[in-house]
């Protein structure tokens, strides 16, 4: 038996197309220069991160850090994009498409706005603590989508210490790179280590991976965090071999290809 209170279907789309029309009035309108006339053009995309940084959050919970991401720390405002809790829960602050505060004065490459050209991800990590596996698992899985959905290289994985060295030591050296690398993210040497060659410049592989140099023992530093999960900040016998194995890679990835074509 019809309802006799029941909206008529032409009624209840109509209702449908107005609620539709509210909302659309009440979202916001991206900004316009009110000195120009608005001509838009449909020729542009959203905000493009080209790389990833990892970060230990250095609080003792995950509330504690949601609180002090969502409002300030003793140097002022900061966020990320993403949390990871020890228990493997996935937080997101930030728009993947807006610019999050998690970087700061550093560098990687020739990268030098850290925050316009990358995803921040926290980690929920005293700095003392290994990292939990379920939290590694759930990172994996973030990784997996980042890349995939917003077209960032596999390689451009790094920690916030590689970016700054001397003024950061996140996620330090309890890090478990080598596990990202087995899953096929970050750079990490592969095949057997050989001896470089006489005449190469460890320096320039170290920047052509990305790391600054404006503080060379600093970088070493970073760079045994990351490499080696050890102290120190100068270069032995096995870092050289690790750099060459690197640097070799970089060369191949750098050899000339099909040239991509303008969206």
């Amino acid at each position: 038996m019809r309802d006799p209170f029941a909206l008529p279907r032409q009624l209840r789309r109509a209702a449908l197309l107005a609620l539709l029309a509210l909302l659309a009035a009440c979202a916001p309108l991206p900004p316009r220069n009110p000195l120009a006339t608005w001509v838009p053009s449909p020729n542009h995309d959203i905000r493009r991160p080209v790389l990833i940084v990892l970060h230990y959050t250095q609080q003792q919970s995950v509330q504690q850090s949601l609180d002090t991401l969502r409002t300030a720390n003793s140097g002022g405002p900061v966020s990320a994009h993403y949390l990871i809790g020890a228990d493997g829960h996935i937080y997101q602050l930030v728009s993947d498409q807006l610019r999050a505060w998690h970087g700061g004065p550093g560098h990687w490459g020739t990268i030098t706005d850290i925050n316009s050209a990358s995803i921040g991800i926290e980690l929920d990590n005293d700095g003392a603590a290994p990292f939990a596996q379920p939290q590694i698992d759930s990172l994996l899985r973030l990784l997996t989508d980042l890349s995939t959905r917003l077209h960032i290289p596999r390689t451009q994985i790094i920690g916030h210490e590689d970016l700054a060295p001397g003024r950061k030591d996140d996620p330090g050296p309890r890090f478990p790179w080598r596990q990202l690398a087995d899953a096929g993210y970050g750079r990490w040497p592969r095949g057997a280590l050989i001896d470089p060659p006489s005449g190469f410049d460890p320096w320039l592989a170290l920047a052509a991976i990305g790391y600054p140099l404006d503080d060379r023992a600093a970088a070493v530093r970073a760079f045994h965090h990351h490499f080696r999960g050890m102290q120190g900040d100068v270069l032995d016998d096995e870092d050289l071999r690790i750099l060459y194995n690197l640097a070799l890679q970089i060369t191949a990835s750098d050899k000339p290809g099909p040239v991509p074509q303008p969206d």
